[in-house]
């Protein structure tokens, strides 16, 4: 496996990936397969010009298998902030530590980003993998949001945390 930061070249697989993620664990996310897949290419590759967030990617014999992005607070009294979006490992690759180096990898970047002193990440409740993941790696929960997300009927709560750097 090979985790790097992911370039333009690398928009269309990413968004292959993205949509699986969205039609396989739609509660997990905030945005929609409907709303992302009338995204252009170019959105992708814009991202992944960006200097305010980076998209991790995990390759295992140069497929993307997993993702996640870092995103950077601008504003000159939130500088020291950064939040974690869109980590997602596909199904039949997880339970191999994927999650854990993509995350891993994230948080060094933080580390070595200057002025980044705390990464926040919102999680569904019901993801207990990915709470004990975060968890273990020394997020702590700082709040519960009820009924954060709304997927035709069904509500989901989030839970918020935080890790300081």
């Amino acid at each position: 496996m090979n985790i790097r930061i992911l370039k333009p070249q690398d928009a269309e697989n990413y968004r292959k990936l993205r949509l699986e993620a969205l039609q396989n664990n739609p509660e997990s996310f905030g945005s929609s397969f409907e709303e992302e897949r009338k995204n252009p290419l170019e959105t992708y590759k814009s991202r992944f010009q960006s200097d305010e967030s980076f998209t991790l990617g995990a390759f295992e014999n140069e497929k993307l298998i997993g993702v996640v992005t870092l995103v950077k607070e601008n504003k000159l009294k939130l500088k020291h902030k950064a939040t974690i979006f869109a980590v997602y490992v596909s199904p039949e690759k997880r339970s191999n530590g994927i999650g854990m180096s993509l995350m891993a990898e994230a948080i060094k970047q933080a580390k070595n980003s200057e002025g980044i002193e705390q990464i926040y990440l919102s999680v569904v409740t019901s993801n207990e993998a990915a709470k004990k993941l975060y968890s273990y790696l020394g997020f702590e929960v700082f709040g519960k949001e009820k009924r954060a997300l709304k997927l035709d009927q069904t509500y989901y709560d989030e839970e918020h945390m935080v890790l300081f750097l």
